[in-house]
């Protein structure tokens, strides 16, 4: 651990005390793929991480919904934001460095970080860094973190979980670093939502919006999803990503932080009385989605569980970037599905009512039989 450390890019719009990117900057970079060939190539065996999607620009409908979305749900927000940066605080205090896990991780970071300096009064650290599932998390960074903060507690951030494969992946790279480098990480995940029992540390196992899931860069610094291209990223660089600075005007990172912030002072004693009530609870992971998971794929035939994604953030996920096939749906009428209704409406997705699910929905990926998958 004592080669030169590289530094990391200036991209996005947040503030730099808010969150800094360890990731090399490829905003220079041909990455984009339209969402059919970008597909067929995933589907043929090429790694997800290896391009990039078309970013998704919603109608000014949607974004209305996005707005309404925000408004309604900003405590709640803030409340299961509140929970999560209590039990951090208390477990780790002063000496917490927050290392959420891009791109979905960093608002949610944001968040626990301004909670903290709000509710508690101080300044933790918070990085941004590059996890992506069957390539490990980004060695170079965690390096980075490990060398400018000498003793201090990684606690890893994301938004929430599906199936859980990003946990199971930070739990084979924490191993991983553990065996190469002698160095103990928790792998325990911090999320605001966690609807597949994935983790012992989370704001609600209840499976609803968070806003930001509604958008790509443009609620999320203007940063794009991390890549790892052997054409642009060498053995001592970070993870790479690029700046959409071009969309400098459709940017609401900093509002959707904001809105929440201003939440904060609303929930503290609420906060503070369920972690502490959470400490006492027997909380066990038990990665219930996968049952749900392996009933969808056999019902449905579906080649591969990578084809299934459950919750409404990776649901989400499916409708702004890949091929949907289905939308399975336990309660149309929830106010969390309104979104995606409008999006599986505009791309002319089958929506089906399927109300035995723990998940509130979830999303099939197609499967291009034309490649014999």
């Amino acid at each position: 651990m004592n080669k030169t450390m590289r530094q990391p890019s200036k991209i996005g719009t947040y503030k730099q005390e808010d969150v800094l990117f360890l990731l090399k900057d490829l905003s220079h970079a041909r990455l984009e793929e339209r969402v059919e060939i970008r597909e067929k190539s995933i589907q043929a065996g090429h790694h997800y991480s290896e391009t990039l999607p078309i970013e998704y620009q919603p109608p000014k409908e949607y974004m209305e919904l996005f707005w309404k979305t925000l408004n309604d749900y900003r405590e709640k927000v803030a409340l299961c934001t509140g929970i999560v940066a209590e039990q951090i605080y208390s477990k780790h205090g002063k000496s917490t460095v927050l290392v959420s896990l891009a791109r979905a991780g960093t608002p949610v970071g944001i968040l626990i970080k301004r909670y903290l300096q709000s509710r508690f009064h101080i300044s933790v650290p918070h990085y941004s860094i590059s996890i992506i599932r069957e390539m490990g998390v980004d060695e170079n960074a965690l390096q980075y973190v490990l060398k400018h903060h000498p003793g201090c507690y990684i606690q890893f951030v994301d938004g929430w979980t599906g199936k859980g494969a990003i946990s199971l992946e930070l739990s084979k790279a924490c191993k991983t670093f553990h065996e190469k480098y002698g160095v103990f990480l928790d792998d325990t995940l911090a999320v605001l939502a966690d609807p597949g029992f994935c983790t012992k540390l989370y704001g609600t196992r209840e499976d609803f919006l968070i806003p930001s899931a509604c958008l790509n860069s443009t609620v999320s610094g203007l940063v794009s999803r991390t890549i790892l291209n052997k054409k642009f990223i060498g053995i001592d660089d970070f993870h790479g990503a690029k700046f959409y600075s071009e969309l400098i005007d459709l940017d609401v990172s900093n509002e959707f932080i904001d809105r929440i912030s201003s939440e904060f002072s609303k929930i503290y004693e609420k906060a503070a009385d369920i972690a502490q009530k959470r400490t006492k609870e027997n909380i066990e992971v038990e990665f219930l989605g996968m049952k749900d998971v392996r009933k969808i794929q056999e019902e449905f035939q579906i080649p591969h569980s990578n084809f299934i994604k459950p919750g409404v953030g990776e649901t989400t996920r499916v409708l702004l970037r890949r091929i949907p096939w289905k939308i399975l749906v336990r309660d149309l009428s929830s106010p969390y599905v309104k979104h995606i209704l409008m999006l599986a409406k505009e791309k002319n997705v089958e929506i089906v009512s399927y109300p035995n699910l723990n998940y509130l929905c979830c999303g099939l990926v197609k499967s291009l039989k034309n490649l014999g998958i």
